[in-house]
């Protein structure tokens, strides 16, 4: 089950242990965890080392201490780990999420969008066209464009998906933006997605959406069309 710790970082690797004993199933969603002295005895540490790992643990919300009953399983995964995950997978990975995610997203925008949501969308894009030649303030822009595009989809559940994946959003802009071998999506292509949305034609927003990074996955991975 738990491995005795034997070098680095106590308390760090305290955590990473618990972690993935939780990732593994050794505790199901729900389950109380052993005593701290338990705890100790499995790692091979102190009890306070145990209780700062639970205390990190708690923080990030994998675990819950219930006063006067024990610490139980809140989340079989850790959001900032997962995040940590996401970063290191390959870009054309990252691109298949974005489209599968920005391709419904705008469908619903065009059903659901309000003037308000039309506004933000439009001033995204008329400041992204302003920094053309400014590369930083373009991929600001552009991230600007794209996020008020899930938001106009007013699905909450959907928006917290697209934020808790922003940091591969981010990067998969920057390296479309600034890498030569991969096609740079253009002005006019987030104007005619804008367009589709405006007019309320939630297939063809979905297509455009999806054709702007397309092309960008062909690159890195022929035949990888998810339409």
């Amino acid at each position: 089950m738990l491995e005795k710790i034997r070098k680095g970082s106590l308390v760090e690797t305290a955590i990473e242990s618990l972690r993935q004993a939780i990732e593994k199933g050794d505790w199901a969603l729900g389950d109380k965890l052993p005593v701290e002295s338990e705890l100790s005895e499995s790692l091979g540490v102190s009890r306070n080392t145990v209780r700062e790992a639970v205390r990190v643990l708690v923080h990030v919300g994998m675990l819950e201490t219930r006063q006067g009953d024990g610490t139980y399983v809140r989340a079989t995964r850790d959001a900032g780990e997962t995040l940590r995950r996401i970063a290191r997978t390959e870009l054309a990975d990252q691109l298949e999420v974005r489209i599968m995610l920005e391709s419904e997203a705008a469908k619903l925008a065009s059903l659901r969008r309000t003037e308000d949501d039309l506004k933000r969308m439009t001033d995204a894009l008329d400041a992204r066209a302003r920094s053309a030649n400014n590369l930083e303030e373009r991929i600001r822009h552009d991230e600007r464009f794209h996020h008020a595009v899930v938001m106009a989809s007013h699905n909450p559940a959907l928006l917290e998906l697209y934020d808790y994946f922003s940091h591969g959003v981010s990067q998969t802009i920057e390296r479309t933006e600034m890498d030569a071998d991969l096609p740079e999506p253009s002005q006019e292509d987030h104007e005619l997605l804008l367009a589709a949305i405006r007019r309320g034609e939630a297939q063809k927003a979905g297509q455009l959406a999806r054709e702007l990074l397309q092309p960008s996955l062909d690159a890195l991975n022929p035949g990888a069309d998810i339409s």
